[in-house]
């Protein structure tokens, strides 16, 4: 999620597991790959392999290392084509949903990674209604529900 570039290069990167939609935010000082693709790895790392089977991408230049993501944890990558955001609706519709708290005119730079995590754990707690039909659920019950995806 990229914000007004006149608050800084600082923005938050997102990752959603599309069956459970159990969502890991991450903020990052700019858009520079090495950085952004460590962060991806020990963040991804802790998931269970069910959880971390495949990412998709969009075309940003802070995804290029992908191969490394690859190499590190054996997850398959996967890019949107051009202009395509539906190609990764679960996202974007998570994206749309942050920017209640996190709209583009605000200082993501002063938020803390406390706070960050506050805004994770509270739509991780917040039930969703998947396109496959299932349960009403929160992504955070699924996840450490042995029976669930994660």
């Amino acid at each position: 999620m990229l914000f007004k570039q006149s608050l800084g290069q600082t923005n938050v990167t997102s990752l959603v597991e599309r069956v459970s939609r159990f969502t890991v935010l991450l903020k990052n000082a700019n858009r520079r790959t090495k950085p952004v693709m460590t962060k991806i790895v020990k963040a991804v790392r802790d998931l269970p392999v069910a959880g971390r089977r495949s990412i998709t991408f969009d075309r940003g230049t802070e995804f290029v290392s992908w191969p490394h993501l690859q190499a590190q944890l054996g997850t398959q990558t996967w890019f949107c084509d051009p202009s395509s955001p539906w190609q990764k609706g679960t996202v974007e519709n998570t994206n749309r949903r942050l920017r209640r708290w996190l709209p583009r005119q605000r200082d993501v730079a002063a938020m803390t990674e406390l706070e960050l995590k506050q805004l994770c754990d509270q739509l991780n707690k917040t039930p969703r209604l998947s396109s496959a039909g299932l349960t009403q659920r929160s992504p955070g019950a699924i996840k450490t529900d042995s029976r669930g995806a994660l």
